[in-house]
């Protein structure tokens, strides 16, 4: 599963019954794909798009490359690697001056300095690296570890229309694979990020106004209960099914944004990934760190709900498959929907043609 505060809990008993009675994730919902169609609507497209070929002296194309992208208005530092066709891109850049600055393994750095326009959409010309022994050549690139943390230092600041944490979605097609400590810093800024707490507390809130898990009683001490299995089902949940099994299994928790293809094909990549993921090596594997974490925070919440709404292992299974299918729904938004509205600056284009899982 990939996390927002709006997946809520995986406990489905529990949730199946917020979700046909508790008016606020739909509202939520439609409230940011209304804003997706203003956004798209009203917004001004005077956002630049910036982009290049990285190659070698002889011409050769160079896989790998880190290139930074400094903005001078916001003093704010954007980072991604060149893909398979030595290919980088930068998108939904405001018009000011921005300074590129590229580095290999084995080679110099090579910078530059541009003035984008509104609407401009600039292909640099080939940028040609040299070799690491030419003299006064500066060497040295971004390890894979520094790039994922810049990397996720963007996805740390994704939010839905500004507010609701989006954390665990990388807009970087060939993202750096993340370390355990980095997949611990994602479901921990996921978790004490301040609308998580407040959805659960406005969970708890519709709950107790309606009676549920009534063996709770009402009154602050009912409500307390309710807010804390609410929060319990966040917290487990995201850090099982984020962190922990991710770090064991060595898969990657985050949601990839393909954006390119036809809307049949992205669809299809949007549900497929609910039960698949991209593992730590690069290579698309079964995604069994976020079907056990289904599991395991459905098992783990009998600890802590009331006894006549506890489920047994026959139930706890099936609650998985439907967990399942909300992952595929909450992926298709991914692609669809929720990019338009994410609040994260800035953002990189996919590549061309992406690698299908």
């Amino acid at each position: 599963m990939r996390y927002t505060a709006l997946s809520g809990s995986t406990a489905l008993p529990h949730r199946w019954i917020f979700l046909r009675e508790l008016f606020l994730l739909p509202a939520i919902l439609l409230f940011v794909a209304g804003s997706a169609w203003a956004h798209q609507a009203s917004a001004p497209p005077n956002s630049a798009i910036i982009g290049g070929t990285v190659t070698d002296a002889d011409g050769s194309v160079i896989v790998g490359a880190a290139v930074k992208l400094h903005l001078h208005d916001s003093n704010t530092d954007c980072v991604t690697a060149t893909d398979a066709s030595g290919h980088f891109q930068f998108s939904g850049i405001p018009a000011q001056r921005v300074d590129l600055r590229v580095k290999a393994n084995g080679f110099g750095a090579a910078t530059s300095s541009v003035v984008l326009q509104p609407s401009q959409m600039l292909e640099l010309g080939p940028i040609k690296l040299a070799a690491a022994a030419t003299l006064n050549v500066e060497v040295g690139a971004l390890t894979q570890q520094e790039l994922a943390e810049q990397q996720i230092h963007v996805e740390e600041h994704q939010r839905l229309v500004g507010i609701v944490p989006n954390f665990f979605v990388s807009y970087t097609w060939r993202a750096a694979p993340l370390t355990t400590k980095q997949k611990f810093e994602l479901s921990w800024r996921t978790t004490i990020d301040p609308v998580s707490i407040l959805l659960a507390a406005g969970t708890a809130g519709v709950e107790q106004a309606q009676n549920h898990f009534e063996q709770y009683g009402q009154g602050a001490a009912g409500y307390a209960k309710r807010f804390g299995a609410n929060y319990a089902d966040l917290a487990i949940g995201t850090f099982i099914g984020g962190a922990i099994l991710p770090s064991l299994l060595h898969q990657d928790p985050r949601y990839f944004y393909k954006g390119t293809g036809s809307v049949w094909s992205r669809a299809g990549y949007a549900l497929s990934t609910a039960v698949i993921c991209r593992g730590d090596n690069g290579r698309w594997q079964p995604n069994y760190s976020g079907v056990l974490g289904d599991l395991a925070a459905g098992a783990a919440s009998n600890l802590y709900y009331p006894a006549n709404d506890r489920t047994g292992a026959s139930q706890m299974f099936t609650n998985g498959l439907l967990s399942a299918a909300f992952d595929g729904l909450g992926n298709l938004l991914q692609e669809f929907v929720f990019h338009k509205v994410t609040m994260a600056f800035p953002k990189t284009k996919p590549p061309s043609t992406p690698s299908n899982p």
